[in-house]
């Protein structure tokens, strides 16, 4: 039986399969809620884009003798930005989208990292559960040398090699189960759980009738559609290719926004002048509004010309990543799709030509030892052999469902769909 680790014994287990494990994940993976609230933030981004500058209050007064002949004045004055605040509001809208498109791919990107950390645990208790019952054999070997040297049917070193053997598959059995306590952690890592919630597994091991579909994943033994059928469909779905065409437009309204900088802005200015009749030379003065316009940033000593050239730069950039993920995205899909044939081909030939008949083979190879028809070196060549074979297939089931989620990841879509006859 497979002991939870020590270090979770003080915190709740939660048993959960593949889809319940996504699920899990999407609802309190904290990286992910952080990654959700820069929606907010782009959000508050444009609130902050479209704002209007905030007037300011003028008080205009002489001080000393000239203060009793001359006017006072109190006023506002505001600054009328000319052809900024749209293009600024643009821009931090294209920013948002940017953001949306950021954090479905994070989504995305994190259940692909659950399916890979629920497989690779599964595949660790698999070859756990594989040495363990190697161990239990070899165990039962033991017996069965130390009876036949009681007896005198096998030499003394038939003993000496059967505790070797049985040694040796101890340490690998305590190896192994250090590689599940990791898989473990790595799974609840990227769950990413904040409350003392420990998630496991509900499989310990991959089973016999293969569980493709709680793996949520397609059986080998089909006609995978053609490169061609995908790859342009893959290229029109990954995010990362409409993350770099959005940031294109990202880029093309900061070149906008850092181009109007050279547009000067108005000034308006209005008040009221006043002046107490008793302190003109004439006795009287006619008090009054005012107003007043400037042109203000003229950019006659400083055009803006260094941070113009650096946004035509970035819009550049921004088309040659563009250029780029779309290169790169037919690659990756093509490496994806290559490994996943290669491992539903392994599969199939482990399930057809080398599981088929191991056990009867092991079971004949201890009944032939133990009538001492056969000796015990070949015994212990043949277990090692079933035990090689046996995680073989387990890695290979590990890996068909890797390169499956590794597929999906690649052509970024996770409910991509096969024709219905398969």
């Amino acid at each position: 039986m497979l002991m939870q680790p020590k270090l979770f014994a003080v915190q709740d287990v939660k048993k959960v399969y593949l889809n319940q494990a996504i699920d899990a994940a999407l609802e309190n993976n904290i990286d992910l809620q952080a990654a959700k609230l820069e929606r907010n933030i782009a959000k508050n981004n444009i609130k902050t884009a479209n704002r209007l500058q905030n007037p300011s209050f003028d008080a205009f007064y002489f001080l000393g003798a000239s203060g009793n002949s001359e006017p006072k004045q109190l006023g506002v004055s505001e600054n009328i930005e000319i052809a900024k605040r749209k293009a600024r509001k643009n821009l931090a809208e294209s920013n948002l989208k940017l953001v949306e498109k950021n954090i479905d791919y994070t989504i995305f990107d994190l259940k692909m990292d659950v399916r890979e950390a629920y497989i690779n645990l599964v595949e660790a208790k698999s070859i756990l559960d594989t040495l363990e019952q190697q161990e239990e054999l070899q165990e039962e070997l033991l017996k069965i040398a130390k009876v036949r040297v009681k007896n005198h049917n096998a030499p003394d070193i038939d003993v000496i090699q059967a505790e070797i053997a049985l040694n040796q598959m101890i340490t690998q059995v305590n190896s192994a189960r250090v590689n599940v306590k990791k898989a473990l952690s790595d799974f609840n890592k990227v769950i990413n759980n904040p409350d003392n919630i420990v998630y496991d597994s509900m499989d310990n091991i991959f089973s016999e009738e293969n569980n493709f579909q709680e793996m949520m994943t397609p059986p080998p033994n089909f006609d995978f559609p053609s490169f061609d059928e995908i790859v342009q469909n893959a290229i029109r779905n990954r995010y990362d290719i409409q993350i770099a065409k959005q940031e294109i437009d990202v880029a093309e309204k900061n070149l906008t926004v850092t181009a109007r900088q050279r547009i000067p802005d108005i000034q308006l200015t209005g008040g009221y002048a006043y002046q107490v009749g008793s302190y003109t030379d004439s006795g009287n003065f006619n008090n009054g509004a005012y107003a007043g316009a400037s042109l203000v940033n003229i950019p006659l000593f400083y055009n803006y010309s260094p941070e113009i050239q650096n946004a035509a730069l970035k819009l550049k950039q921004a088309e040659l990543k563009y250029e780029s993920s779309k290169n790169r995205a037919v690659k990756d899909v093509s490496a994806a799709y290559d490994r996943f044939l290669t491992a539903a081909d392994n599969l199939n030939h482990y399930e057809k030509k080398i599981i088929t008949g191991s056990e009867e083979l092991i079971e004949t190879s201890k009944n032939s030892y133990e009538a001492g028809k056969s000796d015990i070196t070949s015994l212990i060549v043949m277990k090692q052999s079933y035990k090689s074979i046996i995680i073989g297939y387990t890695q290979a089931l590990a890996e068909y469902y890797n390169s499956w989620t590794n597929f999906l990841r690649e052509v970024n879509d996770e409910k991509f769909t096969l024709p219905d006859d398969l």
